[in-house]
């Protein structure tokens, strides 16, 4: 892993999660609205140039079992979805990532379809070939890397049957 280069500064506050927070519940409200006519595009910084595309991932708390959505850039790889876990560089794993490893099938709506997936964790050279990708497709996913001691951890949606 690449060296870790100073974060900008505020993001360490707390209130980057709020305000984060706050956005993807605007921005779900919106995409759900309109079926991903709006909110589907991320057009923030590497993305203002060259927007990227979002879906919306359910996931089930952990401890209070209630299900929450997150709103995703994704890439598509085959039948799979990959989305990454970055949280804009943070130092800690977002929430929705770790209500994944404890409960991996789920769903996910891009624009007005819902996909029912499992989630995993891409490891190794599958891992890396993905991070090429991703870092092609949104380039601050590179910068974030190179703000954080954790590995970013790579999650590939693959499809499964509903049930």
């Amino acid at each position: 892993m690449a060296s870790i280069k100073r974060r900008p500064k505020g993001l360490d506050s707390p209130v980057v999660p709020a305000i984060i927070k706050y956005m993807s519940r605007a921005q779900v409200w919106l995409y759900r609205r309109t079926g991903g006519r709006l909110g589907s595009k991320w057009r923030v910084g590497a993305g203002f140039r060259n927007p990227v595309d979002t879906l919306l991932l359910d996931h089930r708390g952990r401890k209070s079992g209630t299900v929450f959505t997150a709103p995703l850039l994704y890439m598509p790889d085959g039948d799979n979805l990959v989305v990454v876990a970055s949280q804009g560089g943070l130092p800690h794993h977002p929430q929705w990532y770790l209500n994944l490893r404890a409960d991996p099938d789920t769903r996910v709506q891009v624009g007005d379809e819902v996909r029912h997936v499992r989630a995993r964790t891409a490891t190794g050279k599958e891992r890396e070939a993905l991070w090429e990708r991703l870092v092609e497709t949104y380039a601050d996913f590179a910068s974030y890397q190179s703000w954080t001691d954790r590995e970013i951890p790579v999650v590939v949606l693959e499809p499964r049957a509903a049930g």
